[in-house]
């Protein structure tokens, strides 16, 4: 809440320039914190800039002397492709006579601006205050600041007015006759059928880390790229990122999965997981919890390479025995398991034979990847009332580079007897079918792609609880799209899918 307000008269002279690299403005503020003036900070997008930001701004100004604003950069915002680049909404908020200073950040969060400028005073807006990330709590709390709230009316992430990217003139047509098929009702009627369902989700807990780098030339006496380190996130990914995105939308979820005893993230892992997910965690000795590495440069947001932290050796009778232990006492009892399995050998032939055989609904994606590529296919398991794959996986599965998908996904049927089929393709959208619908396709509803990471999970995540409710599978393909749409909106696994904003997106996309 507001607590101080600063007399006008008391503030300096507005400077010539606002908009100023980070580095510089650090540089300036010493001299002009003489005398006792005080620093706020206000961090942020800021997509579209509206009266609650600028409410939000003049309030914060009356906190101290010198109000400064560092603007998200287009890489890093979270909530979708940015309506205005990053240039763009720094001039336009340097425009502001309440707004001393502009400076663009460099890095996902307002950590490292915290850590530069020293503010006296964090301010963050009314909506944003109670998913305040902790880190930025603690780095103001490290420089001797506070942490305040404003309070306009409007908010700062404006949620009555959200940006959504401009669509090609075929999807609209497409939109157009599935609203008049379904409506928006009796899709959103399908997403709320979700919550009180039973589920389990099954799979390999992974974490990603973003190490991001600047490239510096190449390496004087050998041909090595050299890069400069600059920042490390951490992610939750595999089943962690799908769990979160379901706990969104259903009452009961929870999760069987493994944890290396070496390394085992195990506190990372508890603080990232939604507290309404019930976890079960087998141990794997002499291995380490997955760690993808992946090494970013920041400007271009170009992903270099990956290194693996993994022990992908056949796991031991032992610990196949425990996996088996918590799938049999735990599947039966599920109205649907959802497993996401990523090919890294939690999931055996023993296994998947207890899957098959004892989950009332079992959705299954069997993902490729690097450390599985050619050995890891759909068909490993017998039996699923629900496949979902990439078209490259089940070509892979089919042995066929060019042939008709219809026929692929048919064969498919044939080998698994699953009763519903989703093969996404990308910026093509998804192929789907079932035995009462057939075959009907779903075009995509992304705009820009900041990451692809997670997106055909989280199309799993929510197009399976659909078909358990027995929806046409065009509708599950539809909430497939829309998930996925919000997921590569965003780095990696940075926030999971939430209720409201899909909900929204879906009334826009059939208004």
């Amino acid at each position: 809440m507001l607590s101080e307000r600063i007399p006008s008269g008391e503030r300096p002279p507005a400077p010539r320039r606002k908009v100023i690299d980070l580095q510089e403005l650090t540089a300036l503020l010493p001299p002009l914190r003489a005398g006792g003036r005080k620093v706020v900070l206000c961090h942020g997008a800021f997509d579209p800039l509206h009266a609650g930001h600028i409410r939000h701004f003049q309030q914060a100004r009356e906190l101290g002397h010198i109000l400064i604003v560092t603007v998200t950069p287009d890489r890093f915002v979270s909530a979708g492709p940015p309506a205005f680049p990053e240039d763009v909404r720094a001039e336009s908020i340097a425009a502001l006579e309440c707004v001393d200073f502009v400076a663009i950040n460099k890095w996902p969060m307002a950590v490292e601006c915290i850590q530069a400028l020293r503010p006296d005073v964090f301010v963050k807006g009314p909506d944003l205050v109670p998913e305040c990330a902790a880190p930025e709590e603690q780095a103001i709390a490290a420089v001797g600041g506070t942490v305040a709230s404003t309070a306009s009316a409007l908010g700062t992430a404006d949620p009555a007015a959200p940006q959504f990217p401009v669509l090609s003139r075929a999807v609209n047509e497409y939109l157009a006759g599935f609203a008049g098929r379904y409506g928006p009702e009796t899709v959103l009627r399908y997403l709320d059928g979700i919550r009180p369902l039973k589920v389990l989700i099954v799979g390999e807990t992974i974490i990603d880390e973003y190490h991001y780098c600047e490239a510096i030339g190449k390496a004087s006496k050998e041909p090595t790229l050299a890069v400069k380190s600059l920042s490390v996130e951490q992610f939750a990914g595999g089943v962690l990122a799908t769990a979160n995105h379901l706990a969104n939308f259903c009452g009961d979820v929870s999760l069987v999965s493994m944890l290396g005893e070496q390394n085992s993230h195990e506190r990372f892992v508890g603080d990232a997981l939604n507290p309404e997910i019930k976890t079960r965690f087998v141990r794997r000795p002499g291995a380490p919890t997955i760690v993808k590495r992946r090494f970013v440069e920041q400007y271009f947001f170009t992903k270099l390479f990956e290194v693996y932290e993994i022990n992908d050796s056949h796991l031991s009778e032992a610990d196949s025995a425990a996996v088996c232990r918590e799938l049999r006492q735990r599947v039966g009892e599920f109205d649907a398991v959802l497993v996401f399995d990523f090919g890294h050998e939690m999931l055996g032939p023993e296994a998947v034979r207890v899957l098959c055989d004892e989950a009332r609904f079992l959705a299954v994606n069997t993902q490729s990847n690097a450390g599985n590529f050619g050995y890891h296919t759909a068909s490993k398991y017998p039996r699923a009332d629900y496949v979902c794959i990439t078209e490259g996986e089940l070509r892979l599965d089919s042995r066929d580079r060019r042939g008709d998908l219809r026929h692929m996904v048919d064969a498919l049927v044939r080998r698994t007897g699953c009763g519903a089929v989703s093969v996404t393709r990308g910026a093509r959208g998804c192929l789907c079918y079932s035995p009462t619908d057939g075959f009907t396709e779903v075009p995509a509803f992304a705009g820009k792609i900041v990451d692809r990471v997670g997106a055909g999970d989280a199309f799993l995540t929510l197009a399976a609880p659909c078909v358990v409710q027995g929806a046409p599978i065009e509708v599950a393909g539809f909430l497939g799209n829309v998930a996925g749409a919000q997921a590569v909106a965003t780095v990696c696994n940075r926030s999971p899918i939430e209720r409201d904003p899909l909900v929204r997106y879906v009334r826009h996309l059939l208004k």
